[in-house]
Order: C-alpha cells, then sequence, then structure tokens
C-alpha cells in the first residue's frame, strides 16, 4: 500500500523534462530559388492546368455576351452610344475585345505553359520506363488475380525450355518479355504489354500544346475579309478592295498574297419539279478566273456553295449572290450623277431585295433613292407589287425618291445599304401625288420639280466572297485528329502484365505457372488467362486435369509422413 501511494506520488510530480522549455525550431527559409521552383511545381500540376483549363471557358463568356471590334466595330460603337456609362467601364476591362486581351492571353499562356510542364516531364519518365526491364516476377505467383499452372508430361521440354518457349509467345501476343534465372534454379520470365496505352496518353496532352500553339498563330497571322463581286468585275487581294476586314493582332498588309479573280458568270439552279419546295434553290455556281501574282497565268475555277477554292494559300468561299440592276440617275441639269450596278440585299427567298441608291453628285440636290426590286413581280388587288418566283421572269423597281444633304460630305462613314430620311426630303411616295416609282428593264422617270430622272438599264448578278486567311488551320487540324486518335488509344488499350515461372515437379515432369495483373481496371484480364493457356496446350503435350489432379494427390500422398 506504501509503495502505491509512493509511485502516486512520483507520478504527481513535476516533471523538469515536460517543464523545460521546447527550443523554437528553425524553418528552412525558401529563398528566391526556392520560391520559384515552388510557384513552377505548383503551375506545372495536373490540378492548375485543369483549373485554368476550366477557367479559360469562363472567360470566353464575355466574348459571347458583348459585341466584339474585329466581328463588327460599328455595332460596338452603337452599343457604346446606346450605352455610355456601362460602355466605357467594359471597354477599361477590355469587354469588347475579349479575345486579344491582356488578361485572356494572361490564361492563355499560363495554360500552354502548365501544359508543356505536366506533359515533357512525363514524356521523358515514360521513354525510360520503355527501355527498363518488366518487374520482377513475385514469389508466389497465386496470390495474383488471374493465376494457372500447367503439368507438362514426361515427353515435354524441360523448365528452361518451356519458359523460354513461354517468353516467345508472350512475344507474339504483344508483350515485351525478359527472362530471368531463379534463386532456387528455375527460370521464369517477365512481360509487360500496353505501354501505348501510356504514350497516347501523352500525345494526347501533347496534341493540346499543338492545338494551343497553332490557334495561337491563327489569331496572330490570320485575316478574313468579305467582298461583293458583280457580274463582269474583278477583285485584287489589296487592303483597300475589301468591303469588310478583320485582321489578326499581329497582322501585316504585307502578309496579302498577291492574286486577282474576275467573276465570269454566275449561275442558279432552283427546283420546278416539286410542288412542296417549288423555286428552291438547288445550287449555286459561279465561274471565276483567277490569277496569282502578276505574273500567273490565268485559270478557270468553279465556287460553289460548301466547295471553296484555294489561290495563294487563301480560301474563297461562297456565302451568298443576288441581284444588281443597273441604273443611270440624271440630276436636274441632265448630267449623270450615278450610273452603274447596284448590289441589292436580298430578304426573302423569292429575292425580293432592298434597293438603296445614292447620288452625292447630283446638282443642284443631291439624290437617294430607297425602295425594293422584284425579280418575279405581281401586283394584287390591293396594289402592292411582290415578288412570287427568284428567277427574272419580270424585273422591276419600286423606289421611292427623295433629295436634299445626304451626310455624306461630313466624313462620317455609313452604311451603303441604308439611307438616313431624316433630313431629307421626300419626292415619290405612293401616298404622295407623284406616286412611287415603278421601272421595267429600259424604262425611265422624271422625277418631279425638275430635280432629274432615274432609269432600268438592266439587272446583273453579284456574288458575295468570304476571303479567308489562316496559316494554322493545317496544324489544328492535324493535332486535333492525332488527339482524338490518342484519346482512343489512351481508353481502350489495357495495360497488363505476366509471368511465367517453370520448375520440375516432384515426378519428374515440368511445371509451368503463370500469374497476370492489370494496371487499372481490365475486365478482359480474364479472357485473356483463358487464351494464354489454350496457347500453352496448343504448344506443349500437358498433362489432363483429372491425371494433374491425380499425380498431385499421389504426391502428396507419398510425401505424407505416418
Amino acid at each position: 500500500m506504501r509503495a502505491a501511494r509512493v509511485e502516486e506520488a512520483q507520478s504527481d510530480a513535476p516533471d523538469p523534462q515536460k517543464n523545460r522549455r521546447r527550443e523554437d525550431v528553425a524553418l528552412p527559409t525558401l529563398g528566391f530559388w526556392g520560391t520559384l521552383r515552388f510557384m513552377w511545381t505548383q503551375l506545372t500540376s495536373m490540378r492548375t492546368a485543369l483549373m485554368l483549363l476550366l477557367l479559360l471557358a469562363v472567360a470566353a463568356v464575355p466574348g459571347s455576351l458583348f459585341p466584339q471590334r474585329p466581328a463588327g466595330p460599328e455595332i460596338v460603337n452603337r452599343y457604346l452610344e446606346d450605352n455610355p456609362v456601362q460602355g466605357e467601364w467594359l471597354d477599361r476591362f477590355q469587354m469588347f475585345d475579349v479575345y486579344s486581351s491582356v488578361w485572356f492571353s494572361a490564361i492563355y499562356i499560363l495554360l500552354f505553359v502548365s501544359l508543356i510542364g505536366c506533359v515533357f516531364p512525363r514524356a521523358v519518365k515514360h521513354a525510360k520506363d520503355l527501355r527498363a526491364a518488366p518487374p520482377r516476377t513475385p514469389r508466389r505467383l497465386s496470390r495474383l488475380p488471374e493465376y494457372g499452372k500447367v503439368v507438362l508430361e514426361p515427353t515435354g521440354p524441360s523448365p528452361r525450355d518451356a519458359v523460354a518457349e513461354a517468353a516467345r509467345i508472350l512475344k507474339r501476343r504483344g508483350y515485351r518479355v525478359d527472362v530471368r534465372q531463379e534463386p532456387d534454379g528455375g527460370a521464369s520470365v517477365g512481360a509487360e504489354r500496353g505501354y501505348i496505352r501510356e504514350v497516347g496518353n501523352i500525345l494526347f496532352h501533347l496534341s493540346l500544346i499543338g492545338v494551343l500553339a497553332f490557334m495561337a498563330v491563327g489569331s496572330l497571322l490570320s485575316y478574313s475579309g468579305q467582298k461583293i463581286i458583280v457580274e463582269g468585275e474583278g477583285f485584287a487581294n489589296t487592303l483597300v478592295a475589301y468591303d469588310s476586314f478583320t485582321p489578326g493582332s499581329a497582322f501585316s498588309e504585307d502578309r496579302l498574297a498577291p492574286f486577282s479573280m474576275t467573276l465570269d458568270g454566275f449561275e442558279a439552279e432552283f427546283d420546278r419539279e416539286s410542288e412542296t419546295h417549288y423555286g428552291q434553290p438547288l445550287d449555286f455556281t459561279a465561274h471565276m478566273t483567277v490569277q496569282d501574282g502578276t505574273g500567273g497565268e490565268p485559270r478557270q475555277e468553279e465556287l460553289k456553295v460548301n466547295h471553296p477554292f484555294d489561290i495563294g494559300g487563301t480560301r474563297v468561299y461562297l456565302v451568298g449572290n443576288g441581284y444588281a440592276p443597273e441604273v443611270t440617275v440624271r440630276d436636274g441639269n441632265g448630267d449623270i450623277a450615278f450610273q452603274g450596278p447596284v448590289v441589292a440585299q436580298v430578304q426573302d427567298q423569292l429575292y425580293t431585295s432592298l434597293m438603296v441608291i445614292k447620288a452625292p453628285d447630283a446638282q443642284p440636290e443631291q439624290l437617294g433613292f430607297v425602295g425594293f426590286f422584284l425579280p418575279s413581280a405581281y401586283t394584287g388587288e390591293d396594289g402592292v407589287a411582290v415578288s412570287v418566283d427568284p428567277e427574272l421572269f419580270n424585273p422591276e423597281l419600286n423606289l421611292n425618291s427623295y433629295y436634299g444633304d445626304l451626310g455624306l460630305d461630313d466624313g462620317e462613314p455609313q452604311n451603303v445599304y441604308v439611307l438616313d430620311t431624316e433630313e431629307l426630303t421626300e419626292l415619290n411616295n405612293r401616298d404622295l401625288e407623284a406616286g412611287g416609282i415603278t421601272l421595267t428593264p429600259g424604262e425611265s422617270y422624271d422625277l418631279p420639280e425638275g430635280m432629274g430622272s432615274i432609269s432600268f438599264d438592266g439587272v446583273q448578278r453579284y456574288v458575295g466572297l468570304d476571303i479567308h486567311y489562316d496559316p494554322g488551320k493545317w496544324g489544328v487540324g492535324f493535332f486535333s485528329v492525332l488527339a482524338l486518335v490518342s484519346l482512343v488509344v489512351s481508353l481502350f488499350v489495357r495495360r497488363r502484365r505476366a509471368w511465367v515461372r517453370s520448375a520440375t515437379g516432384p515426378d519428374g515432369s515440368t511445371m509451368v505457372e503463370y500469374g497476370l495483373l492489370a494496371r487499372g481496371e481490365d475486365f478482359g484480364l480474364r479472357e485473356e488467362n483463358v487464351s494464354l493457356r489454350r496457347q500453352f496446350e496448343k504448344t506443349w503435350p500437358v498433362v489432363a486435369p483429372e491425371a494433374e489432379k491425380t499425380s498431385s494427390t499421389a504426391s502428396d500422398t507419398q510425401n505424407r509422413p505416418e
């Protein structure tokens, strides 16, 4: 009892070791290079790469919510006029130039660097693994998920020969093999296949890097432009010749390939047999004469929808067509103020087309016209003319005329397809005493108040072209296909390991045991076990399973102590 109290007192006594002040642990400082190494490790982790990829997708959302300057600067200007306060702040944060903004470019570059830092070390490590020998043979193959054993007849090969033959069998099945000697004097073979799975995984990520790189090249150096060409007119690939032009971030006018083309003719085919689809377009063909540079030989090209042609590394697409009525406008002095084809904007499938004519050189007042061109005009009981067919069966012009200041002398750009009539005086309208202007080919009309005249001389066809140059498209296409193939390989190729060990049994026969192991889930591992056993049974004289079991039981009985 006394001894117990002494021990209790000793346990309650203060421990000088516990009360001793613990010295502060000195943590090593990272330093400048250590900090850089830590930041590089975090940046090149797969988690960071996935976060940057998600962030890039989120950063691209404003590009679809707000108008972008490269696609339509006039729309951005209109948005800024309608929303002066909000638009100013959005412009400060480059919301109208999302894909060339500083913050979007920063995410893009960080993602690019992160992928490089993730993939290349893995590629180097996998290259070393390809040269390394398969893993050593486990001591107990029976513990593997798939295991088998065959007993050979006495006339069968020796253990060493059996292992050598097993190595050849595995090699034919696509395994990389390594024959090694066992410490007990036997032999075994280690085999592995499916390395191409990791190769596919690495190629997939390398392909993503390639896609990003060539997309960046295309974004910097590409350009696209639109041009409307009337029959008989030509086009030279110069910056001033485009109707609209969208350059890349690093575009230079010197990169425009020197070529020219002329629209010789245009053919449109419409459905004339079907009752339900009568008049719908079936095919469009533009006959072009193109020439590379100034010394190239002119050649003929046919341009169709979804069938572009290449010239000077630039691809030309057919994106639209319509009618261009030829008109002559004379002013009040009898002088020609405007003459030539006028591109009419198609409004519906019957080619009802909006017409806008501006004659700023007319005297004493500038003249303007707005109305419709009808390829096949029909006037109903209400007196309103409409087009009933897209072909030129009964072409007709229906116009209203105006005079006054067209606003072209102010120096501000205007849309050629819009006539601002707020500051103009109306001359012709169906509600006025003079009525509207209705003209068929060959007719002319004298404007009221001696302001001049307008004549309808004929009709031409025009085509709308989209001219696109992208030096990175082939790289993007190649790496996109490579990424798809690599992804299929990495998803469907299974990585497996196999080991075969051979030894001499108690009765002197050769026993071969083998085991299979999959790296990851592999539902076909059982089928591989069955196929491998069938191959062994075809190659060697194998003892039947019943005889094998009997032989094993007899051997156990003989070795059992009495």
